[in-house]
């Protein structure tokens, strides 16, 4: 609908769209494509759909260290995280590793090499914080991941269901030290010998998920 029949501005320019960073121009410009009719759901999924493994890790106790030990003391807990988890990242093969706050996204081809990143990365931040270098308020790491079949647009270039329980697990649902994982993954990764899965029963989430314990 216009905005001459609606009586108040719609922003509909592909460009300006893009300079507030949801999506690249070549994607407002496909989306208001579609919503036109020019392009076709299917045209938009063959262009922009891929099969990924999303991890999504969250590093715990941001808002409790800023408001007992300073902003600075939480930044530095962000640090420790991002130094000890990226290379843990690029040795599984990350495709992309994108850090925003107390955030880490990466995602792979498969689960396993998402499966292999988290549990080297929390090996890591536990040896790291009974080491004699760590801070005060050493990080602890929640991890989620998902599998399947993403859009790739966005910061993330990953955007869908998948990606969505993914956040959900590292974000909200997984403890400090936790690997959480959807049905998908779990199903992907039956043959994965170095770790166990437990089912997981909640009444607060609207999907199945799993425990992993290294083995």
């Amino acid at each position: 609908m216009t905005a001459q029949k609606l009586g108040f501005p719609v922003l509909e320019n592909p460009a300006e769209l893009a300079q507030y960073q949801g999506w690249s121009q070549a994607v407002y410009e496909d989306l208001l494509a579609v919503e036109s009719g020019k392009l076709s759901d299917t045209e938009f999924d063959d262009k922009y759909l891929a099969t990924r493994a999303i991890l999504v890790l969250d590093v715990t106790g941001f808002t409790q260290t800023a408001m007992h030990g300073g902003a600075i003391s939480s930044f530095l807990r962000i640090l420790d995280a991002q130094k000890i988890c990226i290379p843990a990242l690029r040795e599984s093969g990350a495709r992309l590793i994108h850090t925003f706050a107390d955030d880490v996204i990466a995602l792979f081809d498969d689960c396993n090499a998402a499966l292999t990143a988290s549990l080297a990365i929390q090996h890591r931040v536990a040896a790291y914080n009974h080491s004699d270098d760590k801070h005060d308020t050493p990080p602890e790491c929640c991890i989620g991941i998902g599998f399947g079949p993403v859009y790739e647009i966005g910061p993330n270039l990953a955007m869908g269901d998948e990606m969505n329980r993914a956040s959900v697990l590292g974000e909200d649902t997984a403890r400090g030290g936790e690997i959480l994982i959807t049905e998908n993954v779990h199903q992907a990764v039956s043959g994965f010998n170095m770790a166990t899965f437990t089912l997981q029963s909640s009444d607060d989430l609207l999907f199945p998920y799993y425990r992993v314990t290294p083995t």
